[in-house]
């Protein structure tokens, strides 16, 4: 006889009865008549051990629903509190987000602030430091000159944001000014920038600014090679500012190629348009207006990639300037005989016949990569004095420089850069920013070596020799004499 399924389960089901009580139940089978049997026997073997399947699958499946209730209620609880934390957490970066907004439309947290100051001393070697000889001073650096050591030549901050996509501040005063003692305030910088297009290809700057003239006289001195700029060209716009209105127009693509001229560490002289035209008032730097005249300026630069020409990195910066305008000064201001010196006495002050100024210039600009040329040239004529006629009368002028320079990087092995440079001066022409509008003659040579250490510190060494009229002090007997020196000068440059 056969096992069948159906009596192992009334098998089951009977010995279940009897052992209800039991967890399991031992069944054995008779190996001839294959009867089931509850109790083990001759000839039986046993089948195994066996459960009541009903009971216990029905506590089974309620124990795994109940884990599976309290798993999916600690799932739910779980899910509640973190949405109610992601809620908040979107509450907060809302909140902050309309927080910073509100702080992004206030114009004083988007100014930046930096500056640096400049410590100078320089040493005379040779020169007119004789009792009765002309004194060697230069209009560039008030230090040059007997009993003089150290000094600051500029303690600078600068003050600059973008108000909106539209308007640019700029404020700079300077701590080094000196007027008989040393170190006053004074504003060198305070204009806007309002531009017609977010790429600010197109704007106006309104304001106390730098007068486009040149190329070396719109480079800021921080960045400057040479410790002073050169007279032709500085004698146009003394403290290179003034009150008025310029507008700019810089294409995009130049834009990028001057900033990745800085990028490489090389001195552009900043941004002021491809073409500019401006007026002001013309009198210089923290000047009342003397007459209703207004000085006329254009001003034209253009960087040329020379890769073209095979010269791949290479830049060259070519441009032309012109400006036109009347320089009046109190009839005080001219002065050349009418204070006691010691071979005048008091005499009428010189008149004044003409005050007209007319000037053109050019400049040309290798960048040194690693070696650089640059140079420039003024031609025109001014209010000069005269002082066998003693009168301020129309001259001719006419100078300019000419520089070299050679970029060595990561010197001594770190990542500071080594710059030697050389430049030549001339100028013969009025220096219409002091008393009398004195013509002066400049002939100089200058051979330094910069030294940028890191971006906070900058040393520069020079070897000067140079000889100037001294324009200094009209009252002493030294005024519009020669003299001529040798001397070191010194520069260490913080840059923060």
């Amino acid at each position: 006889m056969r096992l069948s399924k159906l009596s192992l389960a009334m098998a089951i089901a009977l010995g279940a009865g009897f052992c209800a009580d039991a967890m399991a139940l031992d069944l054995y089978v008779d190996s001839k008549t294959k009867q089931i049997f509850a109790e083990p026997g001759p000839g039986r073997t046993k089948l195994g051990a066996f459960e009541k399947v009903e009971e216990n699958a029905t506590k089974k499946i309620e124990a795994e629903t109940q884990a599976q209730k309290t798993e999916i209620d600690k799932i739910k609880q779980d899910l509640e509190l973190k949405t109610n934390e992601l809620k908040a957490l979107d509450e907060h970066i809302v909140a902050n987000r309309e927080t910073k907004a509100k702080n992004d439309e206030k114009w004083f947290n988007k100014i930046n602030v930096r500056g640096y100051t400049q410590l100078r001393y320089n040493q005379k070697l040779t020169g007119d430091d004789i009792a009765g000889d002309p004194e060697l001073k230069s209009v560039g650096d008030s230090s040059i000159g007997n009993n003089s050591s150290f000094s600051l030549r500029r303690v600078r901050l600068v003050f600059s944001g973008d108000i909106n996509d539209y308007i640019s501040l700029y404020l700079q005063p300077d701590f080094a000014t000196t007027n008989g003692d040393l170190h006053f305030a004074q504003l060198r910088d305070a204009y806007a920038d309002l531009a017609f297009d977010k790429a600010h290809e197109y704007r106006i700057r309104a304001g106390q600014s730098k007068v486009p003239f040149g190329w070396e006289n719109l480079q800021s001195s921080q960045n400057r090679l040479t410790l002073d700029r050169d007279d032709a060209l500085n004698s146009a716009v003394p403290s290179e500012r003034d009150l008025g209105l310029f507008a700019y127009w810089s294409p995009s693509d130049v834009q990028k190629l001057w900033k990745d001229l800085a990028k490489k560490n090389l001195k552009t002289s900043g941004d002021y348009g491809v073409l500019g035209v401006g007026v002001y008032n013309g009198q210089g730097v923290n000047k009342v207006e003397a007459n209703d005249n207004l000085y006329l300026v254009a001003h034209s630069t253009y960087p040329f990639d020379l890769g073209f020409m095979g010269l791949r990195g290479q830049v060259v910066e070519i441009g032309a300037d012109a400006m036109s305008g009347r320089f009046n000064k109190s009839g005080s201001a001219y002065c050349y005989n009418c204070l006691p010196t010691a071979t005048t006495t008091n005499k009428s002050a010189p008149t004044t016949r003409d005050n007209s100024e007319d000037r053109v210039g050019v400049h040309a600009v290798l960048f040194p990569q690693p070696f650089g040329l640059q140079a420039e040239w003024n031609w025109g004529a001014g209010s000069t004095l005269n002082p066998v006629a003693n009168r301020i009368e129309r001259q001719n002028l006419n100078g300019g420089y000419v520089q070299a320079m050679y970029k060595v990087d990561d010197v001594f092995g770190t990542k500071g850069t080594m710059i030697p440079y050389v430049k030549w001066q001339t100028y013969d022409g009025a220096w219409k920013g002091n008393a009398n509008a004195p013509r002066v003659s400049v002939d100089e040579i200058e051979a330094g070596v910069e030294y940028q250490i890191n971006k906070a510190l900058e040393l520069t060494v020079a070897y000067s020799t140079m000889s100037r009229t001294n324009i200094a002090d009209v009252t002493k007997a030294d005024y519009l004499k020669q003299a001529s020196g040798d001397m070191i000068r010194t520069q260490l440059q913080f840059n923060y």
